[in-house]
Parts: C-alpha cells; structure tokens; sequence
C-alpha cells in the first residue's frame, strides 16, 4: 500500500503546481488589465485541479500514471 501512495506523490505536485501558476497568472492578469495573462490563468488552474483530482484517483492520466 506504501508503494501506491509513493506513485501518486508527483502528479499531485504537478497538479498543484500547474494550479498555482494559473493563480498567479489570473492576479497578474487581474491587476495589469491584460485579459490574455487572466485566461491563461484561469485555464491553467482548471487543468491543474483536473489533474490533481485524476492524480489522487490513481487513474492514468495521458497513459502515464505517473508524471515526472
């Protein structure tokens, strides 16, 4: 079971990685006034969240269960 838990820890990492580029993308966006940054970001956040969620779901995401 150990082994499991050790296979889905770099896709939430990615997941949650991707999904705090978008934030930070979205506020700058946001602030500057430069609509492009804000739906980038918010694009990004929601690919981030989709993966963290198949990622804590152990389903293969890509064909990979893993990602690097």
């Amino acid at each position: 079971m150990a082994g499991r838990c050790a296979e889905r820890e770099p896709s939430e990492r990615i997941g949650i990685t991707v999904i705090v580029l978008g934030i930070i993308l979205a506020l700058i966006g946001y602030f500057t006034a430069i609509s492009i940054l804000t739906t980038v970001g918010i694009i990004l956040v929601v690919v981030g969240a989709i993966l963290t969620l198949l990622g804590t779901m152990g389903r293969a995401v890509g064909g990979r269960k893993v990602w690097y």
